[in-house]
């Protein structure tokens, strides 16, 4: 009888919690086939071009109520083959891609709390580099404030490659050691803007005397501007960087640039653009100034062209980047679109062994189709004509062709959605 009405209590108070609560369950698998002859650097002689499938696959729920949001994301991440068939275990297992929890104090301000993405504006500074089949996560508390299209957030971590006993030295690799940063948004009827500040602070390990070692910060100080008006759209970031870098030289960086889209019609919609981000003369800091803009945790793969040459795991503290470019997109059909960019390299600083600063050339294609509501397939083809100035600072003069071509299928399901 006590069973029966224990029951019965839990029967009523979960109904009770999905009539006040609101849960959603997705998922996702995106494999990805990729041809590479020349992606992210020049193709050498006497090699073979590169071919194979890469697949994420992500399960993910979330949990609202009025005063906590809770939101859970794990992934596997696969090359097709990587793991034999008859597998006693797995080669990288599952992964925790977002884990955090978020406490609402009122209806306008907030503390999210555990590993998420941290996505700002367009990606440039802070994004989820949702192309890469891992994406990016932080380990972070972000305090968040918004009302009447203002919006702040405030965050704050501390990484750490254990639980310790003495010390705080971190010694895991790709990783900040502390950060801060502050983001004011503020949206107008036509105009948007944003001002970010970035306090970042790498670990400097000294080989010889660990006494010395300590976390060196840099400041990135800046903003993104957007205006909207009719068939015209211009945006523009500005961001400049001081402080120390992990070797202690003097930071002295910035990134310019301006984007006019402007729609021609239903269909056609053309984009020319430019951007700036100051690089170091012959590529390495000299008497104690890094003059090598970074743009630490954005979606690079977004900018500067689809092929990964610059600033995606490469090119930082180089000879910086000037890229001017083009793009043109017309809709197919109402499920489908064809965009092709045009990207004209060169450095923003002088290249040791020419007097040419320029870099080359990219041609970017990509076909999109909304098969359903939850399966969207995409194609690319990219090809990258070198100059003498990326011959150098890729180290690689052999002349060969460069081009990727890729085809992805992305899946993606709603499992499970209460709409109480």
């Amino acid at each position: 009888m006590d069973f029966f009405k224990n029951s019965t209590r839990l029967f009523a108070f979960l109904l009770c919690m999905q009539a006040y609560s609101q849960l959603m369950v997705e998922a996702e698998v995106r494999p990805r086939f990729e041809y590479r002859h020349g992606f992210s650097t020049l193709f050498p002689d006497g090699e073979d071009p590169a071919a194979f499938i890469s697949q994420r696959t992500r399960l993910t729920t979330s949990f609202k109520e009025d005063r906590l949001q809770f939101y859970l994301s794990v992934q596997d991440v696969r090359v097709w083959g990587d793991v034999p068939q008859l597998n006693a275990s797995d080669k990288n297992g599952i992964a925790i891609h977002q884990a955090w929890g978020e406490l609402f104090f009122d209806t306008t301000v907030s503390l999210r709390l555990g590993r998420q993405e941290i996505v700002y504006d367009d990606h440039r500074i802070f994004g989820n580099v949702d192309w890469a089949q891992q994406a990016r996560s932080h380990d972070i508390a972000v305090l968040k404030y918004a009302k009447n299209n203002l919006k702040l957030d405030l965050g704050f971590a501390f990484n750490q490659d254990s639980e310790k006993i003495t010390g705080t030295t971190l010694t895991t690799p790709g990783t900040y050691k502390s950060l801060q940063y502050g983001w004011l948004h503020k949206d107008w009827t036509h105009f948007s803007g944003s001002f970010l500040f970035l306090n970042n602070g790498l670990q400097f390990i000294d080989p010889i005397d660990e006494a010395n070692n300590e976390t060196r910060f840099s400041q990135t100080v800046g903003g993104h501007f957007k205006f909207n008006k009719g068939r015209y759209a211009l945006s523009s970031n500005l961001y400049y960087q001081f402080g120390k870098d992990a070797q202690d030289n003097d930071v002295d960086a910035h990134l310019v640039s301006l984007e006019i889209a402007y729609n021609l019609s239903d269909t056609w919609k053309a984009t020319i653009g430019a951007e700036r981000i100051s690089g170091n003369t012959n590529g390495a800091p000299s008497n104690g100034t890094n003059d090598a803009f970074t743009p630490f945790y954005g979606t690079n793969h977004k900018f500067n062209g689809l092929m990964d040459y610059f600033f995606v795991g490469n090119h930082n503290g180089n000879v910086g980047l000037m890229d001017i470019y083009g793009k043109a997109k017309v809709a197919l059909t109402p499920k489908s679109s064809l965009e092709g960019a045009l990207h004209h390299f060169a450095a923003a600083a002088d290249i040791s062994g020419t007097n040419s600063r320029q870099l080359g050339l990219e041609l970017d294609i990509v076909y999109s189709h909304s098969i359903d509501k939850n399966i969207q397939l995409q194609a690319g083809y990219s090809q990258l004509f070198p100059s003498d100035g990326l011959e150098i600072v890729k180290n690689n003069t052999d002349g060969n062709i460069n081009n990727w071509a890729w085809i992805m299928i992305t899946l993606k399901p709603t499992l499970y959605k209460n709409n109480n």
